[in-house]
């Protein structure tokens, strides 16, 4: 889209963990607010100043009604809905990686079981995933199949049995990976680019703006008009010219949330 077009909606899509809010390991400041509590212990924070421009960008949404702002994450629904950032509720929300669309926190069931049919020809893979892990010794989690979409589980060693896996199983229909212990079996039909071009759909968006840190977020970046990257994350893999990288002097969160309201501040 040209700088001199105007878009009648903006749809923001932004990864929670480690792009909009941080664990308790993450040193963000002091000037923070806890914003999920699990097991009566305080485990996500949100900078004040991540917390004062997503108000801005809610207030917004609000006025303009031409900003979409949508949570896009692997979380599950129970996961998302311990996170309280204070700025109101998201009219939609984006959880299991794509495959779940909470509507006014409400499951949308139309989405989910295209979900569900867009993951056919990897169901075969999945179950064999599941049946290799259950008996692997390093698995150190509960073993877990998300709505029926993805596997996860933990794992010590967790690159020797993501390449291990990679070796028993078809990845031409799903991805492996690993997030620190966490382990992944995902269907490369579910993934959040797909989610965000399904979204655009959803929505009839004309602009597309995407944020996130992780190699989750990699699809979703380049299915965006603009993707966000983490620093780090920029450093690892090669982006398309319309993916940009904000200041490193900031928290990622800080600094890609004032580009975003510089970009809708541009388009609306």
């Amino acid at each position: 889209m040209e700088d001199n077009v105007e878009a009648e909606m903006i749809v923001f899509h932004t990864d929670l963990d480690n792009t909009l809010i941080y664990s308790y390991k993450h040193d963000i400041g002091s000037q923070k607010c806890c914003v999920e509590i699990y097991r009566e212990r305080e485990i996500s924070f949100i900078t004040q100043e991540t917390y004062r421009l997503l108000e801005k960008l809610m207030k917004q949404e609000k006025c303009a009604n031409q900003l979409l702002v949508v949570p896009t994450t692997t979380r599950r629904i129970e996961q998302y809905q311990r996170i309280n950032q204070g700025v109101g509720a998201f009219s939609y929300v984006l959880v299991c990686n794509g495959g779940v669309l909470l509507v006014d926190g409400k499951e949308d069931e139309k989405w989910y079981q295209d979900s569900l049919k867009r993951i056919r020809n990897s169901i075969e893979e999945l179950h064999k995933a599941l049946e290799l892990l259950n008996r692997d010794m390093r698995r150190i989690f509960e073993l877990r199949f998300i709505k029926s979409l993805f596997v996860f589980t933990k794992c010590e060693q967790p690159e020797a049995v993501v390449e291990d896996l990679k070796g028993l199983l078809n990845t031409e229909v799903v991805d492996v990976f690993h997030n620190g212990t966490k382990v992944y079996v995902i269907p490369k039909t579910l993934n959040k680019g797909i989610a965000v071009d399904r979204f655009r759909d959803y929505i009839c968006s004309d602009f597309v703006i995407a944020a996130g840190d992780s190699i989750f977020d990699i699809s979703m970046l380049e299915a965006a008009d603009q993707g966000i990257a983490a620093p780090e994350l920029a450093q690892q893999y090669s982006f398309s010219q319309k993916v940009i990288y904000p200041s490193t002097e900031k928290v990622y969160a800080e600094a890609m949330l004032e580009t975003v309201l510089a970009l809708a501040k541009r388009y609306n």
